[in-house]
């Protein structure tokens, strides 16, 4: 893997503006803030990909939260989504602790990388097709870099947008949590791949039972098994 390459990408990335409706979202609630981070500077730009850049295992989210990881800085940290998340990669042996609050925390990641579709916290968290298509560009360099055998794609979104990616018929593929498929491109200087379903760690999904914590786990489970072969 390219370090340098992926460096500038990041910086890249960060300074992008594309957006003009993410933009001013992400920046108005880096400036309104939540009353519980109202001493905190937020980072209020898109958020880059982070974790072992030799990974073999690459997790692709949604979006910054508005006030998660568009206020650390880091992805999936300071919210919920990102409470779950951990949890389960320390349990699974990806990660070093379970928590992750702050990109000062400590947290280190092992084997994986985490990203996402779109990389600016959305208002009520819904990337428009368009937003998507303009951010893809950031992922799809991202897996071309890292190459990865296994994508987790949390959620129906990142499922699609994947199959995208890849120049892949949607309607040949049906996402369901714990599904796998193999993926090629010929098109794309992308790499063959092992693509997992899981649904999205969201509140919504965790607190409902949807996603229960036994589900997520044989998530990784299943990727553990799949990166020993």
């Amino acid at each position: 893997m390219n370090a340098s390459a992926l460096q500038e990408l990041n910086q890249e990335l960060t300074a992008c503006r594309r957006c003009p409706r993410l933009v001013a979202w992400r920046e108005r609630m880096a400036q309104e803030k939540r009353r519980a981070y109202r001493g905190q500077d937020y980072w209020g730009k898109p958020v880059p990909g982070f974790g072992d850049t030799q990974a073999r295992l690459f997790v692709v989210g949604l979006a910054p939260g508005a006030h998660g990881s568009n206020r650390t800085g880091r992805m999936f940290t300071g919210d919920a989504s990102g409470d779950f998340l951990y949890r389960a990669l320390f349990d699974a042996g990806f990660a070093n602790q379970p928590h992750a609050i702050a990109s000062t925390d400590g947290l280190t990641l092992r084997d994986i990388y985490i990203s996402a579709v779109a990389r600016c916290a959305p208002p009520a968290n819904k990337p428009t097709a368009a937003e998507l298509d303009n951010c893809q560009p950031y992922l799809s360099r991202e897996i071309e870099l890292i190459r990865p055998r296994v994508l987790v794609a949390l959620g129906h979104i990142a499922f699609e947008r994947l199959l995208r990616m890849y120049d892949l018929p949607r309607n040949e593929f049906s996402f369901a949590h714990g599904a796998v498929f193999e993926l090629q491109s010929s098109t794309h200087n992308l790499p063959s791949i092992t693509l997992i379903c899981s649904y999205h760690p969201s509140r919504q999904n965790t607190q409902t039972g949807r996603l229960t914590p036994a589900m997520f786990h044989a998530v990784w489970t299943t990727a553990r098994q799949i990166l020993s072969t």
